[in-house]
């Protein structure tokens, strides 16, 4: 029994490096053309990917075309990955990138609608902003409405790569130096980029002081 303790004792808890360690292990079977490796890589980071992706383009059709085209272009190119970086800092810069490439298509676009259609009708965007016991104040939910709106007009109005940086920091917690590893930047850029659309929301939305 004290043979078996001390067992149990010398064994290391799984945590953040055996993840990374699990994690090339996966991208290297891919790269053999083991597609089950595969498949578990897309679906350890599917959900992160699409939530970028929509919280960068706000259109769900947008943000599925995105997530299918880095996946595609993840399986197209990952014999070529080295192992410069980390595989989600590889992958986000591909999605980063794409989204870069739709934002700026879209700026000569009129903005998005507010509402979207779905199967029951048109739908408001704003539905699905959690706001905490707003349905106890009407004047807080219509000023939480009257806060998301304006962010989304200040969205609308920055570089894409401001955006890019902004959603990336505020919206997927990533911190600066991952942020720039993906846009492929020093991490002094992505602060200063972060730094420009931080003051520009900040007189946006100045009157909600």
């Amino acid at each position: 029994m004290e043979q078996r303790a001390g067992v149990i004792e010398n064994i290391a808890v799984p945590g953040a490096a055996a993840e990374r360690s699990s994690e090339m292990d996966l991208v290297r079977a891919a790269q053999r053309g083991d597609p089950g490796a595969f498949d578990e890589l897309v679906r350890a980071h599917d959900h992160q990917v699409l939530r970028m992706a929509y919280n960068l383009l706000r259109s769900e059709e947008d943000a599925r075309d995105i997530y299918q085209e880095a996946f595609l272009r993840v399986y197209r190119n990952l014999p070529k990955f080295r192992f410069d970086c980390s595989f989600s800092t590889w992958l986000y810069r591909i999605v980063a990138n794409l989204c870069l490439d739709h934002l700026r298509k879209r700026k000569v676009r009129q903005e998005e609608p507010s509402t979207f259609a779905a199967e029951s009708g048109q739908v408001d965007r704003l539905q699905f902003v959690p706001e905490e016991r707003a349905d106890v104040d009407p004047q807080r939910r219509f000023q939480s409405a009257e806060v998301h709106s304006r962010i989304q007009e200040v969205l609308a109005e920055l570089t894409p790569r401001e955006r890019v940086v902004f959603e990336m920091r505020h919206y997927q917690g990533m911190r600066l130096r991952a942020i720039g590893q993906a846009l492929a930047v020093t991490e002094e850029a992505a602060k200063n980029c972060l730094f420009r659309a931080t003051q520009k929301m900040r007189a946006a939305l100045g009157d909600f002081k």
